[in-house]
């Protein structure tokens, strides 16, 4: 006998969904926030710095103390420098070339920010009733909530999510903050507006234990990928960044100086990355598996199919290119991009435009 679903618990999900929407985009709007204002934070110290400096360099005052000095320096063996000109001080280095950046390890500093921890404790809120919508749409269709497109939406928003707050218990990563938040707010609308599915059975070819394994680890695999995606975006900027302000030129993104370099930023996305196309190996891997049982073949070239190969293909690319090829700095940051491009599109446009035997979406 089939389970009965309960449109009540799903009207709740929707509830939850709606709710956790709202919680993002205050979290969304307070990490954009906390980079404003330690952008403004951190030019203060500065200016403060250079003029505490310039305070405490003597500058010689009339011809007979410049004459003195000139005569000791070359009489010590020194060059003489400008007379009356105090010593500028030098900004913080990373690996970029003398532009101010965060730590490169991303460990936490002693310095409390607190709009940043605002939105953090607002994130955790959030994927609190994110979950209470993901579980409550379980209990009202009784399976596991990933049987289209909605379900699909909603749930990898929240894993991205959680992810993403898992990740900061290591390292200090809140400067993805505006990026996560901002796509899990977009996941949600989209989901709600675009692709909304009333609860109800899966169809006959889904119901299956494979459904469980396959799309679980695709959901996590493709988390993975938005993360590293917002990692390269931002690895561009700041590239771009510290080679203008290299070649003289002024520092107008401020708020980068709380995000690592360009380098530290790229060497954290290709390890993720990594992670992640392992998880999608086994996607693929499983995909064939459960093809097999349900059509009796592993593979038939089906669009889905199809794409999630050329998704395995540039990210196995990118790996390898950087590995042994010395891709590094925006080519691989763009070939990351180009990645997480074919995931959307994978998502968006093969499922819903594109008929084959993957036509779950649910529209």
């Amino acid at each position: 006998m089939p389970y009965a679903i309960n449109e009540t618990m799903g009207q709740y999900s929707e509830l939850f969904m709606l709710l956790a929407a709202g919680t993002y985009t205050v979290a969304f709007i307070a990490f954009a926030w906390d980079l404003a204002k330690s952008s403004r934070t951190l030019k203060l110290v500065d200016q403060k710095a250079a003029e505490a400096t310039e305070d405490r360099v003597p500058v010689a005052a009339g011809a007979v103390a410049a004459a003195g000095a000139s005569e000791a320096n070359r009489t010590e063996g020194h060059v003489p420098g400008p007379v009356g000109r105090a010593e500028r001080p030098t900004s913080k280095a990373g690996s970029g070339g003398g532009v101010q950046t965060a730590d490169d390890d991303m460990r936490y500093a002693a310095t409390r920010r607190g709009p940043a921890r605002v939105a953090v404790a607002v994130s955790i809120l959030g994927v609190l009733i994110h979950a209470a919508g993901v579980l409550t749409r379980a209990v009202g269709s009784g399976r596991v909530p990933w049987g289209n497109m909605y379900e699909f939406l909603t749930t990898g928003a929240f894993v991205a999510v959680a992810v993403f707050l898992l990740a900061l218990i290591r390292r200090d990563l809140r400067f993805l903050g505006t990026f996560v938040l901002g796509l899990a707010v977009v996941m949600l609308t989209a989901a709600s507006v675009a692709y909304w599915t009333p609860v109800g059975h899966l169809v006959p070819a889904l119901q299956s234990y494979w459904l469980i394994i396959h799309v679980s680890i695709a959901v996590i695999s493709s988390a993975l990928f938005t993360l590293t995606f917002a990692m390269s975006a931002l690895q561009l900027v700041q590239s771009h960044r510290q080679k203008s302000v290299a070649a003289g030129g002024a520092d107008k993104l401020g708020f980068m100086r709380l995000v690592p370099s360009a380098q530290s930023l790229e060497n954290l996305s290709y390890r993720i990355n990594a992670i992640a196309f392992i998880g999608w190996t086994f996607t693929l891997m499983f995909g064939a598996i459960w093809a097999e049982k349900a059509w009796g073949r592993f593979w038939g070239w089906d669009t889905k199919e199809v794409w999630t190969f050329v998704i395995w293909v540039v990210y196995a690319g990118y790996l390898h290119a950087r590995a042994t090829r010395g891709w590094t700095g925006t080519r691989a940051a763009w070939l990351s991009i180009v990645g997480y491009l074919c995931v959307v599109f994978n998502f968006t446009i093969v499922n819903q435009f594109f008929n084959g035997l993957h036509s779950y979406s649910g529209l």
